[in-house]
């Protein structure tokens, strides 16, 4: 069998769920940030100030990715579950989806207009299974979480990196913006 001779085309593979990465746009794998750091600070309120700031300057900010360093999960109790709480969330949400599935009835009625037997009937349906789904969760759990609570991820401090060819620019006028007083309004 004999080989050609001629260079093989080298065609990518694409698809609609991954691409190569094309300049300006964020990648759509996760991928390690890069850049040079050019401010570090301890809330991301200030790392967006400092964005904000480069911005108003003319900074191009297409160059700037902000990176939340040591990332922590908090959450924050707030409050105690009772059997009450858990009815009332259980009834409540019940009766969201029970609204929700009687107004979709009623757009298959033979009836003209919303009429208020699929509603009702939707309603009291979905507030005695959110009851009953409520209970029975909250019996399996056996009281080890009697509380509620949010969470929420943040980050031990947020490090503003640039491209290179502009770091130099950037850490000059960040520079600028932290010899300024701190505005709570601006």
């Amino acid at each position: 069998m004999e080989r050609s001779a001629r260079p093989t085309e080298v065609v990518p593979v694409t698809s609609p769920f991954a691409g190569p990465n094309r300049p300006g746009v964020p990648p759509r794998l996760p991928t390690p940030p890069t850049g040079w750091p050019v401010g570090s600070y301890a809330t991301y309120e200030e790392a967006q100030r400092a964005v904000d700031f480069l911005a108003v300057e003319d900074f191009p900010v297409q160059d700037i990715t902000v990176v939340g360093v040591d990332l922590m999960l908090v959450e924050r109790v707030t409050g105690k579950l009772t059997w009450g709480r858990v009815l009332m969330t259980g009834a409540a949400s019940g009766a969201w989806f029970g609204l929700f599935v009687g107004l979709l009835l009623t757009l298959f009625s033979p009836e003209a207009g919303i009429t208020a037997g699929p509603v009702l009937t939707g309603l009291i349906t979905g507030v005695f299974f959110g009851l009953v789904f409520a209970a029975v969760g909250y019996m399996s759990a056996r009281g080890r979480r009697d509380f509620q609570s949010a969470s929420q991820l943040v980050a031990g401090r947020y490090d503003v990196l640039c491209h290179p060819k502009s770091a130099e620019k950037g850490r000059d006028l960040l520079a600028k913006l932290a010899m300024r007083p701190v505005n709570p309004g601006s």
